[in-house]
């Protein structure tokens, strides 16, 4: 638990660092131009990789009825949930699941320091991955509260859907995202750890096969939501960062944490 708030509060210094970034950012472009002008023909200039297709949606979407389908029907019918947890009863566990769920996205990072260079700036491949993070997050456990599955070894009633690959997934369609145009190869590495992380998940008896299922594709299309969602919501931050001066500090007093915000008009 130590580990995960320290986590937790390296995450908000790196936000902090990156929100700095930006307001000096902000403020060479009101130098330079004392119109909004220069901003908003940056900020417009969204080409076709922010955009969704409908065909991306497709697998996603289907496995996600799927996955909800399966849930409610498994008890009745024993489907796919039940004949996976049968064929992985009866053996050790590999605890590795736990820090290979956030491999894909550190990846991007590491490939960053390492001198290989994705699409994206420090700070606008953070905020992306802050915002996949919160819609996986707020899908993932809505729905787990929502339906209140119990686990396959009935340790919680919260099993559906895996939490675990919802971020693996997220993370690998954030690599593949960054490094598409570098390599596919990339793509493909990300994607493997986080089917790894799935198939850890079933293995250990964490989660039934439709909550791996359903886990992924939201982990995916949260990513996929982020990426188109970003470019606007960066606009609005600039036009704001023109009238108004932001500033964001991150906090930590050994039991609590989090970002207070300050405004000068």
């Amino acid at each position: 638990m130590r580990l995960i708030k320290i986590a937790v509060f390296l995450i908000l210094t790196l936000l902090f660092v990156c929100f700095v970034c930006k307001a000096q950012d902000c403020d060479v472009e009101k130098e330079n131009d004392g119109d909004k002008s220069k901003i908003q023909e940056n900020i417009y200039d969204v080409d076709s990789f922010y955009k969704i297709s409908y065909k991306e949606l497709i697998v996603p979407s289907a496995l996600i009825v799927y996955g909800i389908t399966e849930t409610i029907l498994a008890d009745k019918y024993q489907l796919l949930n039940y004949k996976f947890a049968q064929g992985m009863a009866n053996h050790g566990k590999i605890a590795i699941d736990d820090i290979t769920r956030y491999v894909p996205a550190i990846s991007v990072y590491a490939l960053n320091i390492a001198g290989i260079q994705g699409r994206h700036n420090l700070l606008d491949r953070t905020m992306i991955l802050g915002l996949s993070g919160l819609f996986t997050g707020t899908i993932t456990n809505t729905l787990k509260y929502t339906f209140e599955v119990e686990r396959p070894d009935k340790s919680a009633m919260n099993s559906f859907p895996s939490g675990h690959t919802a971020i693996a997934f997220m993370g690998a369609e954030f690599l593949r995202k960054e490094y598409e145009d570098v390599s596919v190869w990339y793509g493909i590495a990300g994607y493997t750890v986080a089917i790894g992380t799935g198939m850890l998940r079933i293995y250990n008896n964490k989660h039934w096969f439709s909550d791996v299922i359903v886990g992924a594709s939201i982990g995916m299309l949260s990513t996929k939501l982020a990426y188109w969602t970003y470019p606007f919501l960066r606009w609005q931050f600039n036009k704001k960062c023109m009238g108004e001066r932001i500033f964001f500090c991150p906090y930590y007093n050994g039991k609590q944490g989090g970002i207070s915000c300050s405004i000068q008009l």
